[in-house]
């Protein structure tokens, strides 16, 4: 499959009406303390893309997209930079896709976590 345009967070995008795109996001949840005394804790959250695709063409090129997606991000793979390992938590969830009134949209959840200890 072929590269889609990545509109960034907080960057300047302006989609064209007939070419799919992707919107990635980081949402961070609350961090979790396991253990009592220590500096050590686990960082969560889901990185979501959502994909947006020309309205009227079907859903088949969406979901095909985010089932590609979803097997980039197996659970239990990790990956490790700037001495922090992330690990996928779950299996990514494909959900609903609906019209945002130019585009149909499917988001693409991945959960994460990532153990610090600093």
């Amino acid at each position: 499959m072929p590269a889609l345009p990545t509109a960034w967070e907080n960057t300047a995008y302006a989609p064209n009406l007939s070419v799919a795109f992707q919107k990635p996001a980081l949402l961070r949840a609350a961090p979790e303390n396991p253990a009592m005394g220590s500096a050590f804790y686990r960082e969560t959250g889901v990185f979501q893309v959502m994909l947006c695709y020309p309205l009227n063409g079907g859903s088949g090129a969406a979901d095909d997209r985010a089932k590609l997606i979803r097997g980039w991000f197996p659970r239990g793979s990790s990956v490790t930079a700037s001495g922090v390992t992330v690990t996928i938590q779950r299996t990514p969830t494909i959900g609903p896709g609906a019209s945002d009134g130019s585009f149909w949209c499917v988001p693409v959840s991945i959960p994460y976590y990532a153990n610090i200890l600093p």
